[in-house]
C-alpha cells in the first residue's frame, strides 16, 4: 500500500497517472463605468462584486474601474462586444447607437414616479424584453439600474416651458434626447461630458440636464445661475457583460449575479435619493436660482415633450420598436 501511493503521488509530480479532483475555475472581471469612485453606481458595484465574490466562495471576482478609467463609454461598450473587457454599466443614452430599441428609456416621463412601480416596470415584461433586445448585439444585458432623474439648468431663465425656445442645451448623443429639446424650441447639442463644464463656462451651451448629484460632484452648478427640478428623465444604467465571458459561467454563479445586482436596487434608489437631498442643499446655498416644478408643470412638460419623443423613437426602430412600446403600455395600464 505505501509503495502504491509513493506510485501515485511520483506520477502525480511528472503530471502523469491519475488525475486530481476536479477544482472550481476562477472567473473575472474587469467592469468599467463613467461615474466617480464616491458616487452611487460606484459604490454599489463593490458591494455587488464584494457579495458575489463570497456567494460563489471566491471563483467570480469584479474587478471596478470607475471614471473612465477603462476608455469612453463607446470604447467600454465596444470592449463589451469584442471581449477586451468583460464588463459594463452603462446609461442608455450611451447605447442608442449599439440597440436602438434601448432609447426608449431616454422617452421623458416614460417611468413613474413611485420607485416601486417603476421597479415592478423594469422586473416585467417590459423590461425583460428590453434586456433580450441586447441578445443579437454583442452583449449580455442582465438587469436595469437605476441612476436617479435628471434636472434642467440654464444660465438663462427656466421659469416656464415658453423660456427653453431658442436656448442651446447640451444632451448625450441620442436622437430621442435632441427631440426633447426641439419639442420646447431648444436646441440640443451632443458634447462629450468631460467637455460640458468649459461649455458651459464659455457659452458654447447655455444648459443641460443631469441628475443633481452629477451637477454637484461635477460642479456644473458652479456655471449656471437656474436651476429647475423637473424630474424629467430617468437615468437608467444598463448592466452588460460579455457573451463569451458570461457563457463560460455556471448556470448557478449566473443567476447569483442577476439577483445580487437585482435585490440592490430599493437600497441603491434611497442611497441615491439621499445624494440628491444633500446635492440640492448645497446647490440652493450657493446662490443658484432653484425652482422646483409641480405636478401641474411637470404635466404640462409632459404634454410638450413625451409624444414627439414616442414619434421620434418609432420613426428610429419600426415594428421591433412599436412592439416594446405596446409592452410598455400594457404594462402601465396595470401599474395604474
Amino acid at each position: 500500500m505505501l509503495r502504491s501511493s509513493l506510485l501515485v503521488s511520483a506520477l502525480a509530480a511528472l503530471g502523469l497517472g491519475l488525475a486530481a479532483p476536479a477544482m472550481a475555475q476562477d472567473y473575472v472581471a474587469k467592469i468599467g463605468h463613467l461615474e466617480s469612485a464616491q458616487q452611487t453606481r460606484n459604490i454599489y458595484l463593490e458591494k455587488v462584486a464584494k457579495l458575489v465574490h463570497e456567494r460563489t466562495d471566491g471563483h467570480v471576482t469584479f474587478k471596478i474601474f470607475p471614471q473612465g478609467q477603462l476608455g469612453s463609454q463607446r470604447e467600454m461598450n465596444e470592449g463589451v462586444q469584442l471581449g477586451t473587457i468583460e464588463g459594463t454599466v452603462a446609461p442608455a443614452a450611451f447605447l442608442g447607437g449599439f440597440n436602438p430599441l434601448v432609447s426608449i428609456l431616454d422617452i421623458p416621463y416614460l417611468l413613474p414616479a413611485d420607485p416601486k412601480k417603476a421597479e415592478a416596470l423594469r422586473e416585467g415584461p417590459f423590461g425583460q424584453d428590453l434586456l433580450a433586445s441586447f441578445a443579437d448585439k454583442g452583449m449580455v444585458a442582465v438587469g436595469l439600474w437605476p441612476n436617479g432623474k435628471k434636472e434642467f439648468t440654464s444660465n438663462k431663465p427656466i421659469a416656464n416651458i415658453a423660456d427653453f425656445k431658442g436656448q442651446k442645451f447640451r444632451v448625450m448623443d441620442s436622437a430621442i434626447l435632441i427631440k426633447q429639446f426641439d419639442s420646447l424650441g431648444a436646441s440640443a447639442i451632443a458634447l462629450p461630458f468631460g467637455e460640458l463644464y468649459t461649455s458651459l463656462q464659455t457659452g458654447v451651451v447655455d444648459g443641460e440636464e443631469n441628475p443633481l448629484d452629477t451637477i454637484v460632484s461635477m460642479k456644473f452648478y458652479e456655471v449656471q445661475k437656474y436651476l429647475l427640478v423637473s424630474d424629467h428623465g430617468a437615468m437608467e444604467d444598463v448592466i452588460l457583460f460579455n457573451p463569451a465571458w458570461w457563457n463560460k459561467l455556471p448556470k448557478d454563479y449566473q443567476k447569483i449575479i442577476r439577483d445580487t445586482f437585482a435585490e440592490q436596487v430599493p437600497a441603491l434608489t434611497a442611497h441615491k435619493a439621499a445624494a440628491v437631498k444633500e446635492a440640492l442643499a448645497k446647490i440652493e446655498a450657493s446662490g443658484t436660482n432653484v425652482r422646483v416644478a409641480d405636478a401641474k408643470e411637470r404635466a404640462a412638460l409632459r404634454e410638450v415633450m413625451f409624444q414627439p419623443s414616442v414619434d421620434a423613437y418609432l420613426s428610429k426602430t419600426g415594428d421591433a420598436g412599436k412592439k416594446l412600446m405596446d409592452v410598455y403600455k400594457q404594462q402601465m395600464a396595470k401599474l395604474q
